[in-house]
């Protein structure tokens, strides 16, 4: 393994997220607090708790998932499609540096980046409502799992894309959307029978409910189907990258 080699890819993402401070870290830590202050009002005046939990904790959880995976996603594929778009990437690949060490340095940076964002919303969080980590080990895999898998999926749409529309169709128009349709600003037993059978097609739910548990010991669904779904998400992500290295999809001339 070159491990100077990914220190330096790695330094050089990390560096970038110093230049844009705000754009990287700060923009979503409020963009969260937002969305926190305006349903945890709005509808928490409403809802004063769900199965024993204060609505405005209830939802902490769904928030710190939902600023995860949307920035390992924007973090990864930013991070690959702009050498792409210079032209740098080249002399990247040129380098004696494999693939597995590429994506490790690039989809490492990108889960470092939103680890950090989601550290920073739970510390937020924990001055607005009481929280409670009730398996903080599980806490911590689901937290890790999530941001290395959606930095792995990110990775790939910035090879996918060819322009920056593209870059941002699948963040915005598919995962917010799933997230916000996937439990994390309610329980889906609240929802009707036929809507909940609906609702576990949708893979987020998995995720959240997972991330949920390990705050307070409550799931929308089984915690092994939720590691489950992860990890098969996780490894299909792993073939696809392998499979872009091996044939050079987007990345040869």
């Amino acid at each position: 393994m070159n491990f100077e080699a990914m220190k330096s890819i790695y330094v050089s993402e990390m560096a970038r997220t110093r230049r844009t401070v705000f754009q990287s870290v700060i923009s979503p830590v409020i963009s969260t607090v937002l969305y926190f202050v305006v349903f945890g009002a709005a509808i928490g005046s409403r809802i004063s708790e769900i199965n024993g939990v204060s609505y405005g904790a209830f939802i902490v959880p769904g928030l710190i998932m939902l600023s995860l995976m949307t920035q390992s996603l924007s973090n990864a594929s930013f991070g690959i499609y702009f050498p792409r778009f210079t032209g740098t990437i080249f002399e990247v690949l040129s380098a004696p540096v494999s693939f597995l060490e590429i994506t490790i340095a690039y989809v490492g940076a990108a889960a470092t980046k939103s680890i950090i964002v989601g550290l920073i919303i739970l510390i937020t969080a924990s001055f607005f409502v009481p929280l409670e980590i009730q398996h903080p080990v599980w806490m911590v895999t689901f937290f890790v799992l999530t941001a290395v898998t959606f930095a792995l999926f990110g990775f790939i749409i910035g090879i996918w894309a060819d322009n920056f529309e593209k870059l941002q169709f699948v963040p915005l128009l598919i995962v917010t959307p799933l997230a916000f349709l996937g439990g994390t600003f309610y329980s889906i037993t609240m929802l009707p029978e036929f809507w909940q059978k609906v609702t576990l097609i949708n893979p987020v739910v998995y995720l959240i409910s997972g991330f949920r548990w390990s705050f307070y010991g409550q799931a929308d669904v089984n915690l092994w189907y939720s590691l489950l779904a992860t990890l098969i998400f996780l490894g299909g992500s792993l073939a696809i990258v392998h499979w872009i290295f091996r044939t050079g999809y987007r990345l040869k001339p």
